[in-house]
This record gives structure tokens, sequence and C-alpha cells, in this order.
């Protein structure tokens, strides 16, 4: 871990109980409070009292946040000494996902040159504690997201969707923009091979991403699509792969084009179904643009996307992402919104996952990645704008689109799948939507949605 004892005062320096000594300058009733319980998260022990407490944590963290944005060098130091000893990288699920945060706060102090005290902490960090993100083999990308239902979910939830919305057809163009990889395709082609009497040409388009956002793949699209051409062959089913260079940033406008391009071309052929499928990747569409506030929901990157996907007139659109909000502007905000959600993933993974493991590290530098982007990033370069389910359903209908839900069959199938994992996850509807629960706290949603 990361020592700060160098530039502390002498006080500082002269005490074995950190703790202590800090909480002369906190209000101990705003340490204490609790706005509602933290499943999973160990009681304040003996030894750390309200320090060891995840409340305590987060308000740690949010005066760090706001003596950084201060430019208050004496105080973030102090905190930052304190949050160091009390919240070790290899510590419980709690103290885990405080160190993440406690790295996020000071690479963001030294990107935005506030707090110059701060530069030998930032040193320390990058040279002995820093996270780097894993790529995968392609054995080891479908092994990882096999580990929990947070991908799986929304997989079985799509295919299900897809598998009623194509019967009939004897093409289905599915236009994948996923976060995994393709690592949906191949349950969807079995799906397909086992449920359809006929099965179709499937085309399959995805958008070759130029942002390195984990998790990363050591495997090129092509390599990738002769892969997953070979394994459809095997199911008696051809596939045609294409990739599509295109970028979030401008809302996948190269992909827009082209699928224009081959309307234009080929028309609507009336027996090909056409899927938009899109796992975890539309909330990397900037939510605002550089002269359009965010309150202009019309004009948005995001509902601008959603326009252009309309006029292609799908035949089936399908959505699932985190549910949560880290689009604030405010520091403070998204950090309370991030923290309030990312301790689940910690949590999680203390309930299948050794300490020490390889795959424990890459679940968990995946998570610290995000935490830093939502944290120490701002412009173009924070991508990590989460939005709640409501909010997309929103813009959904408001482009629209109207939702088609889930039956009672699909609803089974999920139910299934996550039979197959640990006690903890749950499964609830709201309005048409699924939404996938961990200890009762929304994780995931899917939605499924058509033209109005």
């Amino acid at each position: 871990m990361m020592q700060f004892t160098e530039t502390l005062p002498p006080s500082l320096h002269q005490t074995t109980k950190p703790c202590q000594n800090f909480a002369t300058s906190v209000n101990p009733n705003q340490l204490t409070q609790r706005t509602r319980p933290w499943p999973g998260f160990p009681a304040p022990n003996k030894a750390l009292g309200t320090f060891g407490d995840a409340n305590c944590m987060e308000q740690l963290l949010v005066r760090c946040a706001n003596a950084i944005e201060t430019n208050d060098a004496t105080l973030s130091q102090q905190i930052l000494w304190v949050l160091n000893n009390i919240a070790p990288s290899d510590g419980d699920s709690n103290q885990r996902l405080t160190c993440g945060f406690l790295r996020a706060l000071i690479a963001r102090a030294a990107k935005t040159g506030t707090c110059k005290m701060l530069t030998a902490a930032a040193v320390a960090l990058s040279s002995s504690n820093m996270i780097e993100t894993h790529k995968f083999s392609i054995i080891e990308l479908a092994s990882f997201v096999d580990l929990t239902p947070w991908h799986r979910f929304g997989f079985t939830a799509a295919n299900a969707a897809i598998l009623d919305a194509v019967e009939g057809y004897a093409t289905v163009h599915i236009v994948d923009l996923s976060l995994t990889h393709c690592m949906q395709i191949p349950t969807l082609i079995d799906a397909i091979a086992g449920k359809l009497g006929h099965p179709p040409l499937v085309k399959l388009t995805i958008a070759g991403a130029t942002e390195d956002v984990p998790p990363m793949l050591d495997l090129s699209y092509e390599e990738l699509g002769i892969k997953l051409v070979n394994f459809a062959r095997s199911r008696n089913i051809i596939l045609e792969f294409n990739v599509i260079p295109s970028s979030s940033l401008d809302g996948f406008s190269s992909l827009i084009e082209h699928l224009k391009l081959q309307t234009l071309v080929h028309g609507n052929e009336s027996n090909e179904a056409l899927i938009i499928n899109c796992h975890m990747m539309l909330h990397y569409i900037p939510e605002e643009s550089q002269t359009t506030p965010f309150s202009f929901e019309d004009s948005t990157p995001r509902a601008l996307f959603l326009k252009q996907i309309r006029s292609l007139n799908p035949t089936l659109v399908v959505l699932a992402d985190e549910d949560a909000d880290f689009t604030s502007t405010n520091l403070v905000s998204r950090l309370r919104s991030a923290f309030n959600y990312l301790w689940i993933p910690y949590d999680i993974v203390d309930t299948f996952l050794p300490k020490g493991s390889k795959q424990r590290v890459w679940y968990e530098a995946d998570i610290c990645w995000k935490i830093e982007n939502v944290i120490a990033q701002e412009g173009s370069n924070r991508v990590e704008r989460l939005e709640p389910r409501s909010r997309w359903v929103n813009r959904m209908r408001n482009t629209g689109f109207r939702g088609v839900g889930f039956g009672e069959e699909m609803v089974g199938e999920v139910k299934g799948m996550l039979d197959e994992h640990a006690a903890g996850w749950g499964l609830k509807k709201e309005e048409d939507d699924l939404v996938l629960t961990w200890k009762g706290h929304n994780v995931v949603f899917a939605t499924a949605w058509v033209p109005s």
C-alpha cells in the first residue's frame, strides 16, 4: 500500500490510532448515519469502530473528494492517509471497494493538477499499486462471463425474445452492440439451431469499437468472426460475419451509415428480420453533446442514435444494461452513486472466487477501471455514463418504440439460469421489463422493444 507519512503533520506522525486522531475533524453523527442496509458487509469491528462501516467509508471518500476539488491538499492528504490504513487492497469487500475509490481520487488529483502535495502519493500509486486490466483469450472470456449472471442474465432474456421475434423469417440479421465481444452469439446460434424448424441464414454485424474498454480480447475481430462462422457451421447454420469499425463517441455513426446503405441497396426485404441487440454498450454513447445541455432530451446523442435505429424499422430491439446513474456532472454525486452500486460486484466476488485467484484479480481490475473512469476522468474520456432503467424506458418510448415484455416461458428460462448460480441472485418484473437483483438491490435490467 501507499505511504504518506513523510509529508504528514507532526501530530499524525506521533499517533498509532489514525482513526481516532482524524475523528476530531469529522462529525461523528454524520459518519455513523445509515441510510440503508448494506447486505454482505461486516458490522463495524471493535478495532476500527465506526471507521470500518461502509457508510463511514463513503463519508470519508466524499470529504476527500471535496477537499481535492477545493485544492485543500492538507485535508486531502490526511483523509487519504486514514483511508490507506483502514482500506487495504486485500481486505474484505468493503475495504477493497474503498481502496478502488482511493486510487481513483489520487488519479484525479494527478490528472487535474490540484493538490500539488499529492504528487508523491500519485507516483507511489502508479509504481506500486497500479491495477492492469487483462486481455482475455476467447476461452478465458467465455469462462469469465459465465462466472455470474451479470452478463448471462441479459444473454438469456435477449435470446428468448429474439427467438420469438424471428420465427418464420428466412434471414435473421443481428446487429450486435455488445460489451462482451459476441459471447452471447454462440448461445443464440445453439437456440436457433435447436428451436427453429428451418434454420435461417444468419447475418451478424458488429461494431468494431475503437475504445479500449474492459473486458478486452486478445483476438482480432477477423479471427473472432472465423471462429463464429465455424461454430455456426457445426450447428448447420450459415453465418455471414461483418465488422464495421465504429466508435461510441459519435453514436456509432459508421455503423448506422452502413445499415442505411444496406437498406438502400437491398430494400426492406420482407423475409429478413432485423434485430438490434444492445448489451451494455449504449451507455458509452455520450448522454449530452458539447453544445446541447442534457435536459434537451430529444437532441442528446443517445436519443439521436435511437432515432436512427427507429428509422431502420427493426423487427426487435433488445436493451440490457446496468441499472445505475453515473451521469452527474458533480463529482460527489457520481462518487455516491458509484459507491452505492459498485459494492455489489465486490460483495459478489467473495461468494465464488478465492482470494488470490487469477480470475478474481481480473474481475476486480475491471471494476477498478470503471471506478477510475467515473471518478478521475472528465469530458470525452469519461465513458462510464450509466443511466437507470427508467430513463432508458422513457427515451425508447419518446423515440417511437413500445415495450413488448417477456412472457412466462422467457421468465422461466431466466430463472433456470439463475438457479445455476449462488444464492443471493433474484429476478423481478418492473412494468414490461426484467431486473436482475443481488440481495434485493437492482443490478441489470433487460427490455425488449418493437416500433410503435
